[in-house]
This record gives C-alpha cells, sequence and structure tokens, in this order.
C-alpha cells in the first residue's frame, strides 16, 4: 500500500494543498474611487515618535503588522521592526524545499544594516529623490480613497491570511498605487483620523526620527534579575542540567515578576554569550536546544515592544517559584553522569537528555503550570497552521495523569526501557530521506505503545480510574483545560467550558513532554515541508495517543465503538496500519450504568473536579435550570446570559444561524448606563475524523455544528464583531438563531455589526482589550485581524 511507500504521496498532497493555499496570482486591479480626496497638511511642529507617532502604530497598524506572518515581515510591535522594514518572501509563502534562514527581530540580526543585507528595505526612507518613502504613498494612498461608512468592501479586494502582499518597494509604489488604488494602509478598514494622518506625515517629512528605545529597568527588576540569572548560572553539574531543561522550558514564555509593584514588564530568557552585568548578545540558533558553539550564559531581556495578545503567555518567576523548583529538582539527591551534548538523538529526544533528572520533578513543574505549557503549543506565537491545527477538534477537554499513577514516573526499569522509543522527528528535513524517516518514528511510537499497553494491563489490573487523573491536588486550577480550534489557529482556557465535548485527552506526562518538544521546542517555523509535514503526521499520533489514554476509563467491550465515532468512515482506515489497535479488553475501575459511558464519566468529572474546575458550573452551556445566567452578575448581564443560552449545546440541525457565522465572533453588549460585558461565540465545526491531512472539507459535517458561547474572550483573531444594546439582546440572539439565509444575517450584520468599515471600528476593537486587561492584564494584548470578515 502506499502508506508505506517512503510518504512520496504523502508529500505530492502537500505540495498541493500549500498550492491551494497560497495562490500567488496577481490580485485584480480596484476600481478607484471617481476622485481623490484632499490629503490633511501634514503637522509642522516637531512630532515626537514616542508621544504622537507610536500610539497610532499601536491603534491602527500592529492589527496586522504583528507576527511571523505580517505583511511583507513589517513587524511594527517595536522601534527595531519599524526600522528594519519590509521583506519580498513571506515566512508562509508556500512550499519550501529547504528551510528558509531565520528573521528574528533581536536575534538574527542587531543592527539595520544586518536587516538591509539580508534584502529587507526601509519603509521609511525613500531610495531616490524621485520617490517618497513608502509609508507616506501607503497612508496617503488610503486617506485619499476612504471607504463609505460602514459599507461592504468591493469584491475586488482581497482579505485573509493567504492574500498575495505585493511587498513594492518606493521606487515601485507608482505602479503600485496605480494598479491597487484601494489597497493603501491601513488596509481594507476605517483609515487614519486626519490628526493621525497629518502627524505621520509631517513625522516623516521631519526624516521619521526614531530616538534609541532604552528600557529603564528599576532597582527591584535589577535585583530580581541578577538573582535569577545567577540561579540559572551555578556550576555545579546537577544545576547546569535542570537549568538547560528550564531554559528549553520557558524559553518562549512572557516572564514577569508579580512581587513588584508598578508597571508591568515582561521578559523573555535567552543565551547570551555575555555574563550577568554586560550587555547581551543573543545566540542565534535555530532552536533552543541546537548546539552553541560557544560558552554561554543565561539571561533575562525585557521584551520590547506592544503587547500582542497572540504572543502574550505569561510566566511568573518569584521566591515561590524558585522555592518549588529547589523542592521538586534538588530535595533529594540523584545520581548524575556526563552533562548531555547537542547531538541529533540529544535534540530529537529529550528524555534521553534529561534522563538523569527525575521524571516525577519534570512532570509536576509541568503540571504546575499546566495552562501555559498547553498554551505554549496552543495558543503559541507560531500565528498560523491549519496544517497542524486540522489534526484537533474543534472543541476538546484535556485531563492529565496523576504523577503517582503514571509508570513512566513511578516504575524506573520501565523507564529505561521505553526511553529510546520516545524520540520525535523533524531534526531531519530531507526531502529523499523523509518517507524512511517517518516509518523510523513510526515503528518506535507503536513499539512503545505496545509495552506501555502491557505494562499498564499488568500494574493497573483493576484499571484506570478517576483516582488516576490528576486533581489539582484540590487546588490547582491547570488540572483541567479546554482546547478550542479555530481553523487555522486554536487557543486553550481553564477550565472544562461548553458542553460535554465529543472527544477528550487524558495525558501522561511522555504525552506532555513529546507535544511540547514536537510543537514547541524543536518546530521550525522557518522550516521547509519535509520538517513540517513529519511535525504534523507526529502530532497525529499524540493525539491518538491521548485519547487511546481517556479510553482506558471506558468499559470493556465498548471502547472500540467509542472510537468508531471519533474516527468515522476514513478514518477507520488507519487503525492497525498506522495508529495501534485500542485494548478492549482490559477491565476499567469504573462503574458505568447508563448506555453512553463517555457522556456518563464526563458528567461524573464535572463534578469529581468540581473544586479546581473555573468552569464547575457553565450555565450558559450547560445549564439545565430554567434561569439560565450568572447570578453573582448583575441583571442586565444575566438578562444577556439568559438570552444567549437559548441558543448553545443545540447542532446546527437545530440552530439555523450557526452555518452564517465564522469561527470566532466577539459581541459586546452595554447597558443605558454604558457599562458592558462581552462574550465570544465560538463556532465548533463538526468532522467525521480529524486524521488526515487533506480533504478537511469533505469530512466536515455541518448539520452538526455547534455554538460556545463564552463569557469573556477566547481567541487571538476575531472574525467579526458585534455591539449590542442589552435592550436588544433578546432580539439580536432571535435573529441569530432563525438567520437560514445570507440576507437575515446581513440585517443582523447591518443593525449591530461592527464591519471593517465602522466608524467606531478601532474604539469597538480595542475596548475588548481593555476590558481584558481590567480583568485578566496577564494575558490581554492587541488582537489581530488579519481574518477579520468582510461581511
Amino acid at each position: 500500500m502506499w502508506i508505506y511507500h517512503p510518504c512520496m504521496y504523502l508529500l505530492s498532497l502537500f505540495f498541493l494543498l500549500s498550492a491551494c493555499q497560497n495562490n500567488n496570482t496577481m490580485l485584480p486591479s480596484s476600481t478607484p474611487a471617481s476622485s481623490p480626496v484632499a490629503l490633511p497638511a501634514p503637522a509642522e511642529h516637531p512630532v515626537s515618535y514616542a508621544k504622537e507617532i507610536r500610539p497610532i502604530l499601536e491603534t491602527k497598524c500592529l492589527t496586522c503588522h504583528s507576527c511571523f506572518d505580517a505583511p511583507c515581515q513589517l513587524k511594527l510591535e517595536s522601534a527595531e521592526g519599524l526600522l528594519r522594514g519590509a521583506f519580498r518572501e513571506s515566512i508562509y509563502g508556500g512550499v519550501r524545499t529547504e528551510a528558509m534562514q531565520p528573521t528574528r527581530l533581536g536575534i538574527d540580526e542587531l543592527t539595520v544594516s544586518g536587516w538591509r543585507e539580508r534584502g529587507f528595505h526601509s519603509v521609511l526612507q525613500a531610495e531616490n529623490e524621485q520617490t517618497k518613502p513608502l509609508i507616506s504613498g501607503m497612508i496617503s494612498l488610503a486617506k485619499q480613497f476612504p471607504f463609505p461608512p460602514n459599507s461592504k468592501l468591493p469584491d475586488s479586494i482581497e482579505l485573509g491570511i493567504n492574500r498575495k502582499n505585493q511587498c513594492v518597494t518606493s521606487e515601485k509604489f507608482a505602479e503600485y498605487a496605480h494598479d491597487y488604488p484601494l489597497s493603501g494602509m491601513p488596509f481594507a478598514v476605517t483609515g487614519l483620523s486626519d490628526q493621525e494622518y497629518s502627524l505621520l506625515a509631517g513625522w516623516v517629512n521631519q526624516g521619521a526620527v526614531i530616538p534609541n528605545e532604552t528600557i529603564t529597568l528599576t532597582s527591584g527588576e535589577r535585583q530580581i534579575i541578577e538573582h535569577w540569572e545567577s540561579f540559572f548560572n551555578q556550576n555545579e553539574k546537577r544545576s547546569k542540567l535542570v537549568a538547560r531543561w528550564l531554559y528549553e522550558h520557558l524559553f518562549v514564555a512572557s516572564l514577569y515578576f508579580p512581587e513588584l509593584d508598578g508597571e508591568l514588564r515582561f521578559f523573555e530568557l535567552l543565551r547570551s554569550s555575555t555574563p550577568s552585568g554586560e550587555d547581551i548578545e543573543p545566540i542565534a540558533t535555530v532552536s533552543p536546544n541546537d548546539d552553541p558553539m560557544r560558552p554561554f550564559f543565561y539571561r533575562l531581556r525585557p521584551i520590547a515592544g506592544s503587547v500582542m495578545h497572540k504572543r502574550r503567555i505569561p510566566y511568573p518567576l518569584d521566591q515561590a517559584r524558585q522555592q518549588r523548583i529547589k523542592t521538586l529538582f534538588f530535595s533529594k539527591p540523584w545520581p548524575m553522569g556526563e552533562l548531555p551534548g547537542y547531538s541529533y538523538t540529544e535534540r530529537a529526544n529529550p528524555f534521553v537528555t534529561f534522563a538523569d533528572i527525575p521524571a516525577y520533578a519534570r512532570y509536576q513543574f509541568m503540571l504546575d503550570s499546566a495552562e501555559y505549557f498547553v498554551r505554549t503549543f496552543i495558543h503559541g506565537p507560531v500565528c498560523r497552521g491549519q496544517i497542524a491545527s486540522d489534526v484537533i477538534r474543534d472543541h476538546f477537554w484535556t485531563l492529565f495523569q496523576n504523577p503517582e499513577s503514571d509508570l513512566f514516573v513511578t516504575n524506573a526499569s520501565y523507564q529505561r526501557e521505553v526511553i529510546p522509543l520516545l524520540g520525535i522527528p523533524g531534526q531531519d528535513d530531507g526531502l529523499l530521506a523523509m518517507g524512511e524517516n517517518w516509518l523510523h518514528y513510526l515503528k518506535r511510537h507503536n513499539d512503545y505503545l505496545a509495552l506501555r499497553q502491557n505494562q499498564y494491563i499488568s500494574q493497573q489490573q483493576q484499571g484506570a480510574s478517576l483516582a488516576h487523573i490528576w486533581d489539582g491536588d484540590g487546588k490547582n486550577k491547570n488540572a483541567l483545560l479546554t482546547i478550542f480550534r479555530h481553523h487555522d489557529s486554536a487557543s486553550v482556557v481553564a477550565g472544562l467550558v461548553g458542553d460535554i465535548p465529543q472527544t477528550l485527552w487524558l495525558m501522561d506526562y511522555p504525552l506532555l513532554e513529546q507535544t511540547y518538544y514536537e510543537l514547541v521546542v524543536n518546530f521550525d517555523v522557518f522550516g521547509n515541508v519535509a520538517h513540517k509535514l513529519l511535525t504534523r503526521l507526529y502530532f497525529d499520533l499524540i493525539r491518538n495517543g491521548s485519547e487511546h489514554n481517556f479510553m482506558r476509563l471506558m468499559p470493556a467491550g465498548q471502547r472500540e465503538n467509542i472510537l468508531h465515532d471519533w474516527y468515522q468512515d476514513s478514518g477507520q482506515l488507519k487503525f492497525g496500519i498506522i495508529y495501534a489497535t485500542i485494548d478492549d479488553e482490559s477491565p476499567s475501575a469504573e462503574v458505568f450504568t447508563t448506555e453512553n459511558p463517555k457522556q456518563e464519566l464526563a458528567s461524573r468529572i464535572l463534578k469529581h473536579f468540581q473544586s479546581v474546575n473555573t468552569m464547575s458550573s457553565d450555565p450558559l452551556n450547560r445549564c439545565q435550570e430554567l434561569n439560565c445566567s450568572r447570578s453573582d452578575q448583575p441583571r442586565w448581564v444575566q438578562k444577556a446570559d439568559a438570552a444567549f443560552s437559548t441558543i448553545t449545546a443545540r447542532p446546527a440541525a437545530e440552530l439555523a444561524g450557526i452555518k452564517q457565522l465564522p469561527d470566532v465572533t466577539f459581541v459586546r453588549v452595554r447597558n443605558e448606563k454604558n457599562e458592558r460585558t462581552v462574550y465570544t461565540l465560538l463556532r465548533d465545526r463538526a468532522h467525521s475524523n480529524v486524521a488526515f491531512i487533506l480533504g478537511e472539507e469533505l469530512r466536515y459535517q455541518p448539520e452538526k455544528d455547534q455554538l460556545t458561547i463564552y463569557p469573556g474572550i477566547i481567541g487571538s483573531y476575531p472574525n467579526f464583531i458585534f455591539d449590542v444594546p442589552v435592550a436588544y439582546i433578546e432580539k439580536f440572539v432571535s435573529l441569530l438563531s432563525n438567520a437560514e439565509k445570507t440576507e437575515h444575517f446581513e440585517h443582523i450584520v447591518e443593525t449591530w455589526g461592527v464591519r471593517r468599515t465602522h466608524p467606531q471600528f478601532w474604539e469597538i476593537l480595542h475596548d475588548f482589550t481593555a476590558w481584558q486587561n481590567e480583568r485578566q492584564p496577564l494575558i490581554a494584548g492587541i488582537f489581530d485581524i488579519n481574518r477579520y470578515e468582510n461581511f
């Protein structure tokens, strides 16, 4: 069969899919407005970058120009990105047969001249006397051809993350303006105000001066940094090994110091060739576990620039956290061999690299902050990834195995036996060797699962029970998580949110660590097609393994039937070929009394783990009462809750309006005093299975779609916003639930929708950030509108 051929069939399909997702045809020319609007006069007073320009960039530009998918790699989170400018090559621009040279700000080049040598061109300076700076042309073009207020954009304007960006220089701008007169900046939204335009134009005319952005640390920050850098850079061998493991698990974190008062500031942990007290000189390896090739020191550096929601993955550094590290890793002696190096095996298999560190310490450290670790690979900084995200369901719950019941943690001989089988692919990215590489790791994975299954049958003869699920020690609310997929992005939130999902994951230590290394440590967003395909294929195995582990709780004789529901139609073809066969004979320690054991067990989980479930009662999605609302909220909010609760947990066959909604919809509800609350409407799309890279639409089951309504914010990429007075909330919900036809939905949009061209688009968008900043400042940030729809 083709499955056993060295993956060339899969490779050809991957090329086909990527070609479809990255259409490089030229955009059709837009029809210009009848006559351009007169431009406001540029400001003549000395314009301050920090006080006048930076706020404009934050409110009007960052929503598109951030992260790795910033158009033309023009990243505007910091002055460094603005000075670097733009680049013709997209990080996500189609299938690469060879890895791309990384272009990370603050790491891969530290000077503007270095970026110029790499091909980045300025957007602030003209190339010659006959042209003007690119930023001037772009903002003038948008200002001259504004869109009618709250109008639907012309079809000639292509939106979405797969649109072709022209990436012109100032020399070619005149041709661009002629061909695309409606594609100025900000792109396809309500543009700059007259004052904003005047300030930007004046600033550029004055030379676009950007003073050196230096972050002045407080004395408290300097003391804490010195303390932590000393802790990370101890010379004793055990300390060195633990520090390396900690670095590889915290390098993507937005670190903060909760013990300090004042402004919240975030830091990053990196490797520098210079010690504490000297200027940081980052060691620019592609991955954090690549060989640094020189002596290095772990350093803490302030994260410069603006706060983006999609990049914010907070992690605290305080005395309690350091004491926890000391207790877990150093309270008991453990034998230590030679320090590991950076060989292929040591990079591909963290269980080999860190075998000397007790598995309990590693696993418990990750469990303590399970939401952080899941956030790194579910919500993390990669920015887009349908190829990876289509391996997961749109809505599922994630639980974790109790360390005391995890045989990898408790059984040393078993641990030694399976460690060689736990390596993950992706280090070798040769196209010709990809098939052989995949089969090698697939065989090892299935050999591991066979050993694991036999060991659990032998050691836990009564079967798995709820006692084998980590309960957060009765207080840690990282124990229960909910994951939502939004097509090519995903989110994680604490607690069991929404109606009981179709699938659940139960992750043990090997599954959690493998996922983290496969999708975070060893994943290279600049990598080639072989690297990305192998990553995707192995993550498919990890998901299947997490589901199988949960199945141990299900009654014998019914697991295979339940899995057939999770892997309908073509999904069943992979069992016995790619996926391991489910153990449907060994007992479960749980006793079941109904004909729906999964639903019964999920209900039992909700009751059993209520103390650590931040959504122990979900009155919007799991309400069984007459009054479905949050009792601790004001009456006007309860009114909105009750209205929304009428359209949740119902399949699309009974709720016509679901099919009109995008993946993520933000709703702001206001009362007569202009107080507001917010909701996120999440369209959970149903599929017969998620076992394949291609053909997602063929497996789509739209009649089974459901709506989860979250009282707050989930997602970094809103697809649309509604702004509804509470007096009209019941009418809004009623119309939405019955919006079977497009024209019905368009009426709702016309009445309460916030189109890209809405006069208050920016104010309302940023009010969601303000709302979250008031309640969850650690994860609040500016939202990305690259996926905002044109309804």
